[in-house]
């Protein structure tokens, strides 16, 4: 059963509260949580506002420790993120190599779904944070202007599999397509592989 977007969101939370290895935790918290589900925008918005409401409400009341915590959380998400992307990328080709093209609508979906990756990413630390104070605001502020013009982990990593795309759409001829929804269970299965190999708590085969 996937964990609930308050039982995400509390996860968070307490990690920041603690300030112990928040890159890690909030990685692990947020690819767990994406692995639960299906891998389609509407659970990744889910889960992605759920740890940032985390974020916001787990934030100490002093700047710099604030400002560091931030950071690192959110550099966890992106991370997340670029790992949902690539998941993505290495989904599509292996749906292309089990058909020769995918219907005009599903080469649509899935770019316009990974085009939209980094924009979810961004839109939703300024939706989260737009009721917090002032101070969480510039902090907020200051990372999302950075990150636009600097770019972030998740959008080079969504560049790299919409050119992964481009190349099925140049190949396909005419075969029977493969659909949006196979894609995001395959791109689960994906993500579930490479979360697991980043996960500090998994032993050691």
């Amino acid at each position: 059963m996937s964990q609930s977007s308050h039982q995400i969101e509390n996860d968070v939370r307490e990690t920041l509260e603690s300030g112990v290895d928040i890159y890690q935790r909030v990685r692990t918290i947020t690819l767990r949580a994406l692995t639960e589900r299906e891998l389609d925008m509407d659970n990744i918005k889910s889960v992605v506002e759920a740890a940032f409401k985390g974020i916001s409400a787990g934030m100490s009341g002093q700047y710099e420790p604030a400002k560091s915590a931030f950071t690192e959380a959110v550099s966890a998400i992106d991370d997340a993120l670029e790992k949902t992307a690539e998941a993505s990328k290495l989904a599509i080709e292996e749906a292309a190599s089990r058909v020769s093209e995918f219907s005009h609508h599903d080469l649509n979906q899935a770019t316009d779904e990974l085009k939209n990756l980094e924009k979810i990413f961004l839109e939703t630390i300024e939706k989260v944070t737009h009721g917090g104070n002032e101070m969480i605001l510039e902090i907020a502020r200051n990372f999302i202007d950075h990150a636009r013009r600097n770019g972030t982990a998740v959008g080079r990593q969504s560049q790299a599999a919409l050119e992964t795309l481009n190349n099925v759409r140049l190949k396909g001829q005419n075969a029977v397509a493969t659909t949006t929804s196979i894609l995001a269970k395959i791109g689960s299965g994906i993500l579930t592989g490479i979360a697991e190999s980043l996960d500090p708590d998994k032993p050691a085969k």
